[in-house]
């Protein structure tokens, strides 16, 4: 394998960084209901970022697959907006570091990349590594969000009951790098937030206030709320008037709570982990019927300067 060290750059003064968490916010896997992205933007909005470290995008980047967006003015191109995959020092609201790894996810060489991650790992002497995402669930958006947790070692995620049993499913960068730092001994958990499947679509900001709430039970960090709570409530708004508006939805949204109650109260009383939530309902639209009608129903409200 080539040299890790040759596929980023380390920016001086930042070697008093030693022991911090590490939030893994790579674009482009699953995120349904935009959690992991909603999260990452929201720590860039509510905190200063330093850069620490740059890697080579020209090496890890498909361009033809993502194109990067240039800006053209009547006669010349006035702008380029080149991909950045890096890792930020920020402070949270007690003045804690902690490091941001954030970017695009690699297309190409991701050994590489997880080896060169690693090696930052060490070099900072990173306590633990967290990462959140959105995956679509058959669950209720009138419910309290759930999520799968998963980790390097059992004791991170101990009090949480699995979702799920044995699956094989596409891998990603960020997996590749939860399952090599296993293997090296470090920590890392992630954790996949259950988004409704009929908003897996669309911006849900309810996946990432309960996104941050797992990072910040597992970490201690100090990462406020309030401003998306107020979106948050907004977006709730807007579903329950489409749920109101719509028979159909209702009654799906109806089945799906059914599920929900019976799944939560049989792991209260202590019957063993039920199957997954399911959408076998006879003649309900599909969770893709449902989320497009939701979707065209918020992509009216904004087009009348509702939104």
């Amino acid at each position: 394998m080539r040299d890790p060290a040759d596929l980023y750059e380390l920016h001086p003064g930042f070697d008093d960084i030693a022991g911090p968490v590490m939030l893994v916010c790579l674009d482009g896997f699953v995120d349904a209901g935009q959690a992991g992205g909603q999260t990452a933007e929201w720590l860039f909005d509510q905190f200063t970022a330093e850069e620490v470290a740059t890697f080579d995008t020209d090496r890890l980047v498909n361009y033809r697959d993502r194109r990067p967006p240039m800006t053209f003015l009547e006669n010349t191109w006035i702008d380029y907006k080149a991909p950045k995959l890096a890792l930020y020092r920020m402070r949270d609201a007690e003045n804690t570091p902690f490091l941001v790894l954030h970017g695009p996810e690699p297309d190409r060489e991701w050994e590489l990349f997880v080896a060169a991650v690693q090696e930052l790992v060490e070099r900072f002497s990173v306590s633990l590594a967290i990462s959140v995402n959105g995956v679509p669930m058959a669950v209720p958006h009138t419910r309290p969000v759930t999520v799968t947790p998963h980790s390097t070692r059992p004791e991170l995620v101990a009090g949480h009951t699995p979702w799920i049993g044995r699956v094989e499913v596409p891998g990603s960068a960020v997996s590749l790098l939860e399952y090599r730092m296993g293997e090296k001994g470090h920590d890392f958990i992630g954790y996949a937030v259950h988004v409704p499947s009929y908003l897996a679509q669309s911006q849900y900001p309810r996946a990432a206030i309960a996104a941050i709430g797992y990072i910040t039970g597992a970490t201690g960090l100090a990462v406020p709320t309030a401003g998306m709570e107020e979106t948050a409530g907004a977006t709730d708004l807007e579903i329950a008037e489409q749920v109101e508006a719509s028979e159909e939805i209702q009654r799906v949204v109806a089945n799906l709570e059914r599920q929900y109650d019976d799944i939560m109260s049989s792991r209260t009383e202590g019957e063993g982990t039920p199957a997954p939530l399911t959408e076998d309902e006879a003649g309900l639209p599909t969770a893709d019927e449902l989320g497009a009608e939701l979707e065209r129903f918020l992509a009216e409200r904004e087009g009348d300067g509702n939104g």
